[in-house]
Order: structure tokens, then sequence, then C-alpha cells
């Protein structure tokens, strides 16, 4: 057999072995499997050493052996199995972001886009946070000038769990008061800008609502729009990003630093056409 890939799978936070290559795997974790899953994906490739992954899963006390489990699924896809999990869930919490080899979204159908390289926006040097810090002083805290002025945004969370904010933040700010907050930590943390309310979520008063508090107190730094499953609903082309020359695409990070992976230069008009 030639390559094997080990791939984390969000937002279900699956990691599977496949000697399939990423837009076979794709297509067989397709609805049309009948077996898999619906909609739309992020497929993480993870950087391996051989016949190991060349990264050490995040301790989780003890419960289970990813590391070993990894180990045994690759082996298996060598000896001829297509695909075999690893890990059947959370992986995404305690895979490093490091580790991320490429970064591909999917369509419900299978159709794979692959973002282009990793850009690192920030190191995180400072990790003194308290809830009460107001957006500015979240900028000094990462060691980054305040925005001239400060506008509602709207992220869209895609891991390790799933809802819309709009916040007074920047991703970098963002990315460190998600990952530092007492009581409200992300151990990880994925997610995406979008330009686009997205009114078949939640009726439009809640987005007044939450922009208009943000506006009126501009001491606040985040305000929840919609929780639960928001990803397969919202189309690829409402992201920040897509099909146009702006900063933007999926965005990762934990307490160490932010990295974006950006949208590549040119959308191919086959996958944009495409639904889902």
């Amino acid at each position: 057999m030639g390559q094997v890939n080990l791939i984390l799978n969000i937002p279900h936070g699956s990691v599977t072995a496949t000697g399939l290559g990423i837009e076979a795997y794709a297509l067989h974790r397709s609805p049309g499997s009948g077996k898999h899953f619906r909609g739309k994906t992020v497929m993480i490739d993870l950087g391996l050493d051989g016949d190991r992954p060349a990264f050490r899963f995040l301790e989780e006390g003890g419960w289970r052996d990813p590391d070993g489990d990894a180990v045994a699924a690759l082996a298996a896809v060598r000896s001829g199995k297509r695909t075999k999990t690893a890990l059947s869930n959370d992986g995404f919490n305690i895979t490093p972001p490091g580790a991320y080899r490429s970064v591909n979204l999917v369509k419900t159908g299978g159709a794979v886009l692959a973002m282009a390289g990793p850009v690192r926006l920030l190191d995180y040097v400072n990790h003194a946070c308290h809830e009460e810090l107001t957006p500015d002083q979240v900028a000094r805290s990462i060691g980054r000038p305040s925005p001239a002025s400060r506008s509602p945004r709207l992220f869209m969370i895609l891991a390790p769990t799933q809802f819309l904010m709009m916040t007074n933040l920047t991703p970098e700010e963002y990315g460190w008061y998600a990952t530092h907050r007492p009581g409200k930590i992300f151990r990880r943390l994925m997610f995406t800008e979008l330009r686009e309310e997205q009114d078949e979520l939640a009726a439009s008063s809640r987005y007044d609502e939450a922009r208009e508090e943000l506006k009126t107190n501009p001491e606040k730094k985040t305000k929840s729009v919609v929780f639960g499953e928001c990803f397969n609903e919202v189309p690829f082309r409402d992201w920040v990003g897509y099909g146009e020359d702006t900063r933007g695409g999926i965005y990762a990070g934990d307490r160490d630093g932010i990295t974006l992976w950006p949208f590549p230069k040119a959308i191919p008009r086959s996958w944009d056409l495409l639904i889902g």
C-alpha cells in the first residue's frame, strides 16, 4: 500500500487511519455511503512519522491509550483495511494544532477544498486573564495595539462545541480570551468569521439585540446568539475570506497561540457550484 493518512474529522472529533487518500476518503464518508455522516465536515490530515503519529496526543487521565490506538489503526490499514477508526470521539481536544499537516473543507457530497498553508498569527506569552478585562485590555495582554475602532463581528465556533456569537474582539484577541478565561476555558479552539447573519438559525432580533448590546457597552467582549449545531447550516461562501481578498478562513488555537488556515487564492468554480 502507498500513502496512509491519519485524519481528524471536525466537528465529529473522530480520528481515522485510511489508505484511500483524502479525496477518496471524503467520498467514502459522504451520505451516499448510507453509513457515516450527513452534511459538511473539516478533515485535518495529521502528521506521521512512518507508521506512527509524528506527535503525542495530549493526556486525558489514562482512560484510553490514544497513541497506541492510532498506531494500531495505521497498522490495520497497512495490512489492507481501507479505513480504521483510531479514536471515535474527543480527538479535537487532545490533538495539538502543531500536528495539522493540511486542513480541508468537505461539502455534503464529499467534494474537497484544500485550504492554503498555515499562517501563524500570534504566540501567546502572557497567560494572566480574568473575566472583567475590557477588549482593549485583552489587546494589551497579547501585546497587540487596540483597533482604532471596534464594531461587532460574527464568529462561528466549530469545535470543541458549535455556536454563533457576536464579539468586540479580533480573532487573535478572542483566541487568547477563550483559551484563558477562568471557568469557561477551551483547551483547544477552532472557529471562523462570518460575513452574513444567519436568519435561518435565529430570529433577526437576536442579532439586533446582540449588536446593540456590544455597541452600547464597549467593555463587553462577547454575546452568544445561537447554541447548537450551526456548521451544516451556514454556506462556506458566507465565511469571511471565501472568494475575496480579505483575511479569513479557519482559525485554530490553544493556550500557546493561534494559526490561520486561509482560503486558497482561487476557489474552483466546480467546487463553488456544488451544494453543501
